[in-house]
This record gives C-alpha cells, sequence and structure tokens, in this order.
C-alpha cells in the first residue's frame, strides 16, 4: 500500500470535487428545505461514472475498488455535497450482488446502479433488533416456486427514491440462531409499504419504517444460497463502514475548510482571530484528527479491495470510529469558532451539528466498535 495515490486517483479527485462545487451546499439545503430529492446530481454524478466506479466494467462500472467509491464520497461531502445513498446502493447493495448474485441478477442490477438510474436501499434494522441483528424476524417462507415475505424494518434510508430494497430476512423455520436469506424486493411490490419517520436532521434523503405483509417474491429475488446469508451480509457490511467513514470525514473537511477561512477574514481588535491560539490549535488538532482517521479508511479500503476481509473488518471499523470522533469534534469547533455566526443558516454549518452527531450512532454504534476491536483485536472477553 502506498500513502501516495495514482495520478489516476487524484484525477478522480479533482472532478468529484469540481462536480461537488458546481452544486454546493446552498443546493443540497435548498433540496431539503423543499422536501426534494437531489435527482440532478445524482444523475451527473452516474453519468460520469462515479457512483459505480467500484463495479466491474462488464456490468457498466469502472472496474476500480472500494478505495475509488470512497474517495468519490468522501470528495462530495468535503464540498458539503455528501450522497448518503451512495453508502447504501452502490457499496452495500451493488457490492453484495455483484459477489453473490447470480449472472441473470447482475446483468438486471448492476448496470442501473452503477449508472445512477436504479437506487437500491438496504433493509437490516428492525425496532426490536437493533445492533443485534441476530434477533431479526422478518421471514420468508417458499410457497411454491415462489418466496412470502412478512416482517417490519426501520431506519432504512431512501426508500422513497429506490426502485428496490434488499431485505435481510431468516427463513420461516429459524426464528434463532444464524441469519439466512437477502431478498431484492421492488418498492411497488404488492403488500411493501412504507412510512417516512420525522428526523431532525436537514437532508434531502430520509428514513423510512418498511411494512412488508406476505409480499411474494419470485425465485430469482434470492440473492446467493439462503443458508448463507451472514457471510453475504458481511460482505457489504465492510463497505458500509468504510464509506461511512468517507462521508464522515468529507462532512469534517468541509466544516474544517468553513472555520478556518472565517478564522483567516474575522477580525477583532485588528487581529484575525486564527492568529489565537485558542482558535488555531483546536482547529490544528481537528485537521491532525481528521488526517489519522483518514489514513485508517484508505488502509480498510486499500485490504477490503485486496481482498482480506478479516482484516479489512477491523481496519473498517476502526476507520468508522476514528472519522466520527473526528466529525462531531471538528463541526462543533467550526460552529464555536464562528460564534453567534456558526448558528446562522446562511455559513452552512448549523444543519451539520445533528448530522454529525449520527456519523457516531449510525450504521453501527462507536460501542458497537469498541466491542468488536476489544474482543477482535484484544482478545477480551465477549461482553453481550
Amino acid at each position: 500500500m502506498s500513502f501516495i495515490e495514482t495520478e489516476e486517483q487524484r484525477e478522480l479527485r479533482k472532478a468529484v470535487s469540481e462536480l461537488g462545487a458546481k452544486y454546493g451546499w446552498r443546493y443540497m439545503l435548498e433540496k431539503s428545505q423543499k422536501g426534494e430529492k437531489t435527482t440532478e446530481l445524482w444523475e451527473e454524478a452516474g453519468k460520469l461514472g462515479f457512483l459505480g466506479v467500484n463495479l466491474p466494467e462488464e456490468y457498466g462500472g469502472g472496474g476500480a475498488g472500494m478505495y475509488e467509491l470512497s474517495l468519490v464520497l468522501e470528495e462530495l461531502a468535503a464540498a458539503g455535497t455528501g450522497l448518503l445513498m451512495m453508502v447504501v446502493s452502490p457499496a452495500i447493495c451493488g457490492t453484495i450482488i455483484n459477489r453473490y448474485g447470480t449472472e441473470d441478477q447482475k446483468k438486471k442490477w448492476l448496470p442501473g446502479i452503477a449508472d445512477g438510474s436504479i437506487t437500491m436501499a438496504f433493509g437490516i434494522t428492525e425496532p426490536d433488533a437493533g445492533s443485534n441483528s441476530h434477533q431479526i424476524i422478518t421471514t420468508a417462507r417458499r410457497d411454491g416456486d415462489e418466496w412470502l415475505l412478512s416482517g417490519r424494518k426501520t431506519y432504512i434510508s431512501g426508500v422513497d427514491q429506490a426502485q428496490a430494497v434488499l431485505i435481510v430476512s431468516r427463513t420461516e423455520d429459524a426464528k434463532t440462531g444464524k441469519l439466512k436469506p437477502l431478498f431484492i424486493v421492488p418498492t411497488d411490490a404488492p403488500n411493501f409499504e412504507y412510512q417516512q419517520i420525522e428526523m431532525g436532521i436537514a437532508s434531502p434523503e430520509k428514513q423510512f419504517m418498511l411494512f412488508l405483509d406476505d409480499v411474494r417474491l419470485p425465485a430469482d429475488s434470492l440473492v446467493g444460497s439462503e443458508d448463507a446469508a451472514l457471510m453475504q451480509l458481511f460482505a457489504g457490511l465492510n463497505p458500509e463502514r468504510i464509506m461511512a467513514s468517507a462521508m464522515a470525514l468529507g462532512m469534517a473537511r468541509y466544516a474544517l475548510d468553513k472555520a478556518t477561512a472565517y478564522a483567516k477574514e474575522r477580525t477583532v481588535w485588528k487581529t484575525p482571530i486564527g492568529a489565537h491560539q485558542a482558535i488555531a490549535h483546536p482547529l490544528a488538532q481537528c485537521h491532525i484528527e481528521i488526517e489519522l482517521a483518514k489514513l485508517m479508511m484508505q488502509k480498510a479500503a486499500f485490504l477490503y479491495d485486496s481482498g482480506d476481509d478479516w482484516a479489512a473488518a477491523s481496519a473498517a471499523n476502526m476507520a468508522k470510529y476514528a472519522a466520527g470522533e473526528a466529525g462531531v469534534k471538528t463541526v462543533d469547533q467550526a460552529v464555536h469558532t464562528h460564534g453567534g455566526n456558526g448558528l446562522a443558516t446562511e455559513y452552512g454549518l448549523v444543519d451539520l451539528i445533528a448530522a454529525s452527531r449520527l456519523t457516531r450512532i449510525a450504521p453501527v454504534s462507536r460501542e458497537m466498535i469498541l466491542n468488536f476491536v476489544a474482543q477482535a483485536n484484544l482478545g477480551l472477553p465477549k461482553s453481550y
């Protein structure tokens, strides 16, 4: 692994950064306030090949890896235009289908995911099974050559802009023990309903409750083996953590850029406030912590792309932890640097207070990451 990115990766960063700057944080704010989707940005990112950069060329992707996809999301977020559904559609769903889907499934779904014409959501969390995914009770039962799927999901991102949801379930005869099938469920399927969850976060991408009541699915809706879904599930969760890190880091970079620009321009008693160590030192600390978290994210992406899933799991969890902590600290310091202006909408920071806090909670909480590291890396006894 090199700490120096290739010319192609640097060019990709530059191109994505230019796209983010073209739209900017005001575009995202306007879409949030109007209840609209970021359709123009999503479609342009797809046409430019950014959304599917990690997917195989034979299915319309860029043939690169998770490193490049995380790079795309980091740069978009650093421009104030982070796209949450990139974590879900190409990173989780695209990866799982590419690894475990049939040839027909790959041909049907991956080209659209790659160019942005298809968005796929991901349904794992349930009302009574948050961090403990082994308690999932959404069940699938056979009915001839078809499946009937029933259950509830919560905090599922972007269902209203998705054509399908990749649902994690279990077979009817396995309400305890290992998770089992993964199903692609069209959002217009009969008996599939969703309801928006009101959130205190300004974002064009919304959260939903899902209701599945005997949703009938054809046999080819099953992704991979019905007896190996836990392994298949983790193939998507490592990319999820890497991409969540990218989102948090981009957000932190955006906030730090805002803070440093303000600290250079804002003058009190004839001196820019950035000349004072009370302002300069905390911002310098934020920069250091962002860079450290970024290195771990890049390591995780490199390990994942090299095929070392177990090593990537540790690195991805650590990266997500570090990026979340850096994101919260940096946004808070950026708001504080602006003083009262930090709470004014026109400065583009106040909406990040809640959004950055979410990076410590989702898609996996900092406490569950610490549990994982304690057990997997330190060999300590399991605590739950």
